[in-house]
């Protein structure tokens, strides 16, 4: 049972339900290939049916955790840090990022954008989904736009997302892992029409790696 006083500090972003942090390659879009550090946040209303870390949902499962605590194990690996859920912007992301930030660290964010944006952040990877849409003010500010492609309506969806964006943000569409046999080919040819965008693969995966 997670007395009041905690629950009022994962409120205020000073403390987060922790699922799993750990030291890896960053597997997709404009950082792949990069070491980096992965905050993984419990809590996630979104709901996609094809999400391949459902045991993220549920944030009562993630035990509180001290946020400079995490920011001192982060600083311990790498000068990257890829806070990602779940959906992190479920929570309030200042304490984090200022925790990382006071020990020099780039601040990298993978949201839904379903919540408002909070934290200081060098990059954003908005990935938006259709049963969730992200909040309006978020579009501008996304360095990366990766739309995953499950079918092929999420082709008509990232027509329709880039129109939100920044002129100066990436755009990629990602094969869904468990249909990328099918959809790898419709991406490739959509992109080949369409070179605004570039493909995103999950590298991690190809490679075996966490």
């Amino acid at each position: 049972m997670i007395s009041e006083e905690v629950m009022q500090l994962v409120d205020k972003g000073e403390m987060l339900p922790l699922m799993e942090e750990f030291y890896t390659i960053q597997g997709e879009g404009y950082h792949k290939g990069t070491a980096a550090y992965f905050i993984r946040i419990g809590g996630c209303d979104v709901g996609c049916h094809w999400c391949d870390v459902k045991e993220s949902w549920n944030a009562g499962t993630h035990p509180p955790t001290d946020i400079e605590s995490i920011a001192i194990n982060a600083a311990k690996y790498s000068d990257t840090i890829v806070v990602t859920g779940g959906e992190p912007l479920t929570w309030d992301m200042g304490p984090l990022t200022n925790s990382l930030k006071a020990k020099n660290l780039q601040t990298h964010i993978e949201t839904s954008g379903a919540y408002p944006l909070s934290g200081d952040w060098d990059w954003i990877c908005l990935s938006p989904k259709k049963n969730k849409l992200p909040v309006p003010e978020i579009y501008p500010q996304a360095d990366e736009l990766k739309v995953i492609v499950y079918n092929k309506h999420d082709f008509v969806f990232a027509e329709e997302q880039v129109a939100k964006v920044g002129p100066n943000c990436i755009l990629y569409l990602q094969p869904e892992w468990s249909v990328r046999d099918k959809m790898v080919p419709l991406i490739v040819d959509f992109v080949m029409q369409n070179p605004k965008w570039k493909v995103s693969l999950q590298t991690h995966k190809y490679l075996n790696i966490p």
